[in-house]
């Protein structure tokens, strides 16, 4: 009997969960039980591997959580003033530590951009979208980044090469476990939630999150946009 796309979704949540406790509990046994005849080489590139599972553990874990959030409308933003170049290139320095062998070519707006947005929500777009980049960018280490300023909102584009997205298929990509049909398909690690979350945050900022794929270049590009920073507005709004 095949399973509905809930089911499918715990099936695929359980397995993501085992996989990071499986490897944490092997190489911790090993090491205990082997400590003496390990190199420092091995020891250091064993604890790697523990520190790199448990970090997955750890996101997974945080999507979860962060799905509840948003379900239960519970998540609380702070509009503040942010640089839109600034919050680029911090979230390029984080992906960048876990993808060290990529190329983040910054294409950054020549004059300084500021958006009214929640600095953590938006650092957790931008990371989670840069880090689906270089998963899923197959015939290219180079991914593609930019800033730059459309009508009333900053656009943050990253854009890799290797990976085609259907145009039917484009507003399935941000529903919730629509990633677990592809999952079997694709060697990316991931529980299909991260989409889903960014979306829903920067829906929530009052911007979006376009997708423009090319199949003859086989490229995809995720464009995110924040409403762009105007005192004039806000001294409005607060009566000043």
């Amino acid at each position: 009997m095949k399973k509905n796309i809930k089911e499918e979704f715990i099936s695929t949540l359980s397995h993501e969960i085992r996989t990071p406790l499986t490897s944490i509990k092997g190489f911790s046994q090993t090491m205990l039980s082997s400590w003496d005849k390990l190199s420092d080489e091995k020891k250091k590139e064993f604890l790697s591997i523990i520190l790199n599972q448990s970090q997955r553990l750890i996101n997974l874990v945080e999507n979860v959580l962060n799905v509840a959030k948003i379900d239960s409308n519970s998540q609380n933003f702070i509009p503040v003033k942010i640089n839109v170049n600034q919050i680029m290139q911090n979230c390029i320095n984080i992906v960048q530590m876990a993808h060290k062998d990529y190329v983040f070519k910054f294409n950054k707006s020549k004059n300084e951009l500021f958006s009214l947005a929640d600095n953590d929500k938006t650092q957790q777009i931008l990371i989670n979208i840069l880090d689906n980049a270089a998963k899923y960018s197959i015939n290219s280490k180079i991914i593609e980044v930019k800033t730059f300023n459309k009508n009333d909102y900053n656009v943050f584009s990253i854009k890799n090469y290797g990976s085609y997205i259907k145009n039917e298929d484009i507003k399935k990509i941000f529903e919730k476990f629509y990633r677990v049909e592809s999952y079997i398909s694709s060697s990316a690690q991931g529980s299909g939630l991260g989409l889903y979350i960014a979306k829903n945050l920067a829906d929530k900022m009052n911007g979006t999150i376009e997708v423009i794929s090319s199949e003859k270049e086989k490229s995809c590009e995720f464009q995110v946009f924040l409403p762009i920073y105007e005192v004039e507005k806000i001294t409005q709004k607060i009566g000043i």
